[in-house]
């Protein structure tokens, strides 16, 4: 799939019109993105303003709009912070298999893989997936990479499975749960942070949804663990 613009990169703008409060570019757009994270997690994304999110910040809101668009462009970001480091790990799991991994293997490390990646999106903006905007055409970016990821879960899910677990439910299908399972962790962070301890139990249920024994878990886990060792 033809990778895609970075979203919420700063507009082509001529070094006199730069803000000058905007000469840590980096850190400034990370101070940005986090604010408007938290905000958007206490009060919801149509109660959030600009104003808001640069009051937060302690900048101007010019210099919000130098590097975001508005709003949509920031949810966007932060959208794809919580599924772009899976997709992109996977991409490089899923080429081992067959020759140096199992399909089963490469199913837990990508369930472990996306664990962490959820686990790490400033203030659990998983949550806001369900939102009525992310539907809009202005989140296809996001909702593209996320589907990729779901259809590689359905690849490598539908290879790990049973026989009879093949012919009862169709590989997209598999996908669909397979990833709902994994993204259980956005549930998770509500409570407390997710640990080593759930990443293994994620991972191992996604095996268990394949049709996988115990046994089998064991092994995939085993040759998870050395593949990143490996890596």
């Amino acid at each position: 799939m033809a990778q895609h613009a970075r979203p919420g990169r700063p507009r082509h703008t001529s070094a006199s019109t730069v803000p000058a409060d905007a000469s840590s570019a980096g850190t400034a757009r990370e101070q940005i993105l986090d604010a408007a994270a938290a905000l958007f997690a206490e009060h919801g994304f149509a109660a959030t303003t600009t104003r808001m999110i640069a009051e937060r910040v302690g900048v101007r809101q010019a210099s919000l709009y130098y590097h975001f668009a508005g709003k949509d462009e920031l949810l966007i970001e932060l959208l794809t912070t919580s599924v772009r480091p899976s997709l992109e790990a996977v991409r490089g799991i899923e080429s081992l298999v067959p020759d140096t991994a199992s399909a089963a293997a490469a199913l837990y490390l990508l369930a472990s893989v996306d664990v962490e990646t959820l686990s790490r999106t400033p203030h659990n903006i998983g949550t806001l997936y369900l939102l009525p905007e992310v539907q809009q055409e202005r989140y296809d970016s996001f909702r593209i990479e996320r589907q990729e990821l779901q259809e590689i879960y359905g690849r490598l899910g539908f290879r790990a499975a049973r026989a009879e677990i093949r012919a009862a439910i169709a590989e997209p299908r598999l996908g669909e749960l397979l990833i709902q399972v994994a993204e259980v962790v956005i549930q998770i962070r509500r409570t407390r942070r997710p640990d080593a301890p759930d990443a293994d139990a994620v991972a191992s249920s996604c095996l268990r949804l394949c049709g996988c024994s115990d046994a089998a878990i064991d092994e995939a886990r085993s040759d998870a663990r050395s593949l990143l060792v490996g890596a």
